[in-house]
């Protein structure tokens, strides 16, 4: 049988694993991190409260297309609201 101190010892490295395990993979707060989805496609974090997943074949159309994404935004700069 385990002694006290045995016991306290391997919480707390029960509880550090854990917690390594909780941050896998995560980027930390605020940051933008990438992951291929179970469906193959690509996950943005850190936009907001839920990824953005697309296809690679969407992305690349998006991002051919980021010249005419920033002259809309500059268009309608008025209209638009930032989050904070």
């Amino acid at each position: 049988m385990k002694s006290q101190d045995e016991l306290m010892k391997e919480l707390e490295q029960l509880k550090a694993e854990n917690e390594k395990l909780k941050t896998k993979g995560k980027a930390p707060r605020g940051e933008i991190s990438f992951k291929v989805s179970e469906k193959g496609a690509v996950s943005v974090y850190g936009l907001g409260r839920f990824p953005v997943t697309l296809y690679k074949e969407q992305w690349e159309k998006l991002l051919g297309r980021t010249d005419d994404l920033k002259e809309f935004i500059k268009e309608n700069e008025g209209a638009l609201k930032t989050k904070h």
